[in-house]
């Protein structure tokens, strides 16, 4: 925050110094520059324009637009009508205005005195296309943008191909980290790998505005992934500290080395600051100050079960009876996706061949086990809310095709769950704590055992250097036994909870990756159907998530 303020200050003083010599040669109080609110009355009367724009000058955000038209009308008071003139005045406003106020042979003209200036079809194309993108812009970086749901780890309470507009100020608009970049693109330029599309020429801390509400528990949120600090090019949708974890830091950090298993080599390791991190939606479980637990897959906060989503979603496992199987039309029936199956594996056991749906890490020898001795035939993994399950259950043609079904867990490599050390924490999906959720000025004594806990936390979240020495803890380069929290942290789950890549594989999210949350879906698309068959999903346009 400090670097903002003396970046502001460095850059608009300049500006009113500039302001004061325009407003005595335009005949108005110089002094007026230096006063807040008067100042932008006085201005608005120097580029001759209605003072309801006063009024929009007062609206958060919106502002920063009428500051860009107000620079623009100013240097037509010059007759400064030329693209590149109106650019210096909008792009180095703490350079051009000065030169307007202290130079003698610029002279202020009100509209009568100026010569009528002819703009040509292409410069008001132009001028038209800079107007809406930065318009744009603004209301993308601080108010609301659009977003696509990609994977099911939120079903079904959102749906891959799900279409909305998300909430940029409901928990308070983000500074951006780096406001020098490409519009309308995330962190890489459209028809490249890895080009940036941004620069990090000025680099702004951490600073949010002005909020309606703070986040609570089951809000759904858009935040960015905090593991996606670093990230190897050629393997993008995996966390780089995974791949570490996986390889050996050697290997992944060498951009020639290609995995086991796979065909490319690594490619180059890039950092990128919070803003430029890939976007995730899920669900807030946990508040800073909360204590988190899951106890055979129930969530429970501070000691208590927690209310679970209406349509909340786990792995069960469905057993066919020898040649029988569920039908495409009975699995549309219950809305069932495509994402809901990922994959088909073949196996023959003692008892006979089956066909198995294999989800995510359940391992064959689990299946197998569930069948046991008898013939059951074909057995399937299907990601179903409980009220599906039950209508499974209760079906009329269980006696008939079903066997069972059954609630599947799934046990994780220790090196896949948070905080990454089985021996101390023997944690998994289904099984998990209890954790306490750090809030900010809270103090938290650290020892080698929860070190594993709190070391993202203090670096690289809140920027600190975190060293280990003889079993000793360093931060800043000064042994330590305790820490205290800077920012308040947040534990995030999806709603598809053996299918969700969330707090529980990469640990907390800061506030300071907040970027906001859904407001409605304007459009949803079922990519498993057509569009005459079901393809629009008509009943969840203007749906409000929850």
């Amino acid at each position: 925050m400090e670097t903002l303020l003396i970046f502001l200050i460095i850059t608009s003083i300049p500006v009113l110094i500039g302001l004061m010599k325009i407003f005595e040669k335009a005949g108005q109080p110089g002094w007026a520059a230096f006063v807040p609110f008067y100042n932008a009355y006085i201005w608005l009367k120097v580029i001759e324009k209605p003072m309801w724009w006063y009024l929009f000058i007062l609206i958060p955000f919106i502002n920063i637009f009428m500051l860009f038209l107000m620079l623009v009308e100013t240097a037509k008071t010059f007759n400064k009508n030329e693209l590149k003139e109106q650019a210096l005045a909008v792009l180095v406003p703490f350079y051009y205005f000065p030169y307007l106020g202290f130079t003698e042979k610029e002279k202020y003209q009100t509209k009568e005195e100026r010569p009528v200036f002819k703009k040509t079809k292409i410069r008001e194309w132009t001028d038209a296309i800079i107007f809406a993108v930065v318009a744009a812009s603004i209301i993308r970086m601080f108010i609301f943008e659009a977003y696509t749901i990609p994977t099911p780890s939120m079903e079904k309470s959102m749906l891959v191909g799900d279409y909305l507009f998300v909430s940029k100020f409901t928990y308070g608009p983000r500074m951006p980290n780096t406001p020098l970049s490409f519009p309308f693109v995330h962190h890489t330029l459209p028809l490249t790998k890895n080009t940036k599309s941004y620069l990090e020429w000025i680099r702004f801390p951490y600073h949010r505005f002005f909020a309606f509400k703070k986040v609570k528990n089951n809000d759904i949120v858009v935040f960015n992934y905090p593991d996606g600090d670093t990230v190897a090019t050629n393997y993008q949708n995996q966390s780089y500290y995974a791949l570490v974890r996986n390889y050996g830091w050697q290997n992944v950090n060498n951009p020639h080395y290609i995995p086991p298993g796979h065909n490319i080599p690594m490619g180059e390791v890039i950092a990128r600051p919070v803003d430029k991190r890939e976007n995730y939606i899920k669900r807030c479980i946990a508040v800073a100050g909360d204590d988190f637990e899951i106890r055979d897959q129930q969530v429970y906060i501070n000691g208590q079960k927690a209310v679970n989503p209406e349509k909340l979603q786990y792995q069960y496992f469905i057993v066919t009876k020898s040649g029988t199987y569920l039908t495409k039309r009975e699995l549309e029936r219950l809305d069932i996706n495509d994402d809901d199956i990922n994959m088909y594996f073949n196996s023959i056991s003692n008892s006979g061949f089956h066909n198995y749906v294999i989800i995510n890490m359940l391992q064959i020898s689990n299946a197998d086990s569930l069948i046991g001795s008898d013939e059951y035939g074909r057995l399937g993994i299907l990601t179903l809310t409980a009220k599906n399950a039950e209508i499974l259950k209760r079906s009329n043609r269980t006696d008939k095709v079903i066997r069972l079904v059954y609630k599947a867990g799934i046990a994780n490599p220790g090196n896949e769950i948070f905080p990454f050390d089985q021996v101390n924490y023997p944690w998994n999906q289904d099984n998990f704590g209890p954790l306490h959720i750090p809030a900010k000025g809270e103090t938290v004594k650290l020892n080698m055992k929860n070190i594993a806990i709190y070391k993202r936390i203090i670096d690289p979240y809140e920027g600190h250097q975190l060293e280990i020495k003889d079993n000793k803890i360093y931060i800043d380069g000064q042994e330590t036994d305790s820490y205290t929290f800077k920012m308040n942290y947040y534990w995030m789950m999806g709603d598809n909870r053996h299918n969700s890549a969330d707090s529980r594989f990469w640990g907390f999210v800061p506030e300071d990756h907040i970027s906001g949350t859904p407001l409605f879906i304007w459009f949803s698309r079922n990519k498993d159907r057509s569009l005459t068959n079901g393809g629009i999903r008509w009943n969840r346009i203007f749906m409000i998530p929850e």
